[in-house]
């Protein structure tokens, strides 16, 4: 058995606060506004995620803002408010540069920053068949526009991104879409880019990568065990309906797991979740429910060897 589930068998919760997927009309719950976002993260922490993934939105339309400034609007109140580890996107929205992308780490050097590990097509717009009315226009277009989309993360890219933020001890959350991900991971291990223990998040269920099969988890599971054996540390992300299922399951094998709005908006079969602490509350339920324990945030940074909130730049 490796050591890819949490040490201890205590499980870390992340939260995924508000994303760059779901757009303002799908769900009045989605957190648009600094106030919100703080407020949904906070919520989130207290209900028990140990990590709380963040992204900005323009307040007005709600479209995603990779700039500092709109993270500068919300970092310090999430700080002052909660000793939860706090990860910083530099996958952005898939429309933009790794330039732009890199930007918010690269400015406040946070404990962890998610990095994808690979190109992909990455198809939103089946949620066109669900979502009818749409408040601004940018929601229609950037789902339509995805048809034709490749989200890209080079081999250069990637190695930018590394390099970029590793220098401020920024740990990662290496996103892994499918099999051949988890290949270019090794190979930036093979060349000491990247450090042990390593944090892999396998996603399951986007247009583009791996499905949501139980195979499929078990799968991306084996791969993992024999490309990284002890050197790394499994959480799990389902999409959409399959949020919840994934969790339990992969839960039971030995992983962390991921919830949040931005990763699904729901808590049930057609409710829509009121909140990202529903989602935090109702994964801890099903993790409890098995016999495990839940990592606290300084646990947390102990399984992952994070570098401590003190020594980041907000």
């Amino acid at each position: 058995m490796s050591l890819s589930g949490a040490t201890g068998r205590k499980v870390i919760i992340t939260c995924a606060i508000t994303g760059a997927i779901h757009t303002p009309s799908m769900s009045p719950y989605l957190p648009v506004t600094p106030e919100e976002i703080a407020d949904s993260a906070v919520a989130a922490a207290e209900a028990g995620a140990a990590i709380l993934h963040l992204h900005a939105r323009d307040p007005e339309t709600g479209r995603p803002d990779q700039s500092p400034e709109a993270f500068g609007r919300f970092l310090p109140r999430v700080k002052q408010r909660t000793n939860a580890v706090i990860n910083l996107t530099t996958g952005g929205a898939p429309y933009m540069t790794v330039e732009e992308r890199v930007q918010p780490a690269a400015t406040f050097r946070p404990e962890v920053a998610s990095l994808n590990m690979g190109s992909m097509n990455f198809g939103l717009f089946p949620m066109l068949d669900r979502f009818k009315d749409f408040k601004h226009p940018w929601e229609r277009e950037a789902l339509e526009a995805s048809r034709d989309l490749v989200f890209r993360n080079t081999f250069r890219d990637i190695e930018f991104v590394l390099r970029t933020l590793g220098e401020a001890g920024t740990r990662f959350e290496f996103e892994c879409y499918d099999t051949a991900h988890l290949y270019n991971l090794a190979h930036f291990l093979g060349r000491g880019l990247v450090k042990p223990p390593l944090f892999i998040q396998t996603v399951f269920g986007i247009l583009g990568g791996i499905g949501p099969h139980p195979e499929d988890v078990m799968h991306m599971k084996r791969t993992a065990d024999r490309l990284f054996g002890d050197q790394y540390r499994w959480s799990v992300l389902g999409a959409g309906r399959n949020q919840m299922p994934i969790a339990a399951q992969a839960a039971a094998m030995g992983a962390n797991v991921r919830v949040g709005l931005e990763d699904s908006l729901w808590i049930g079969p057609g409710q829509l979740a009121e909140s990202n602490a529903q989602q935090v509350r109702k994964v801890r339920q099903i993790l409890e429910g098995l016999g495990l324990e839940i990592a606290t945030p300084d646990e947390a940074r102990q399984i992952l060897s994070l570098k401590g909130a003190d020594r980041v730049a907000f």
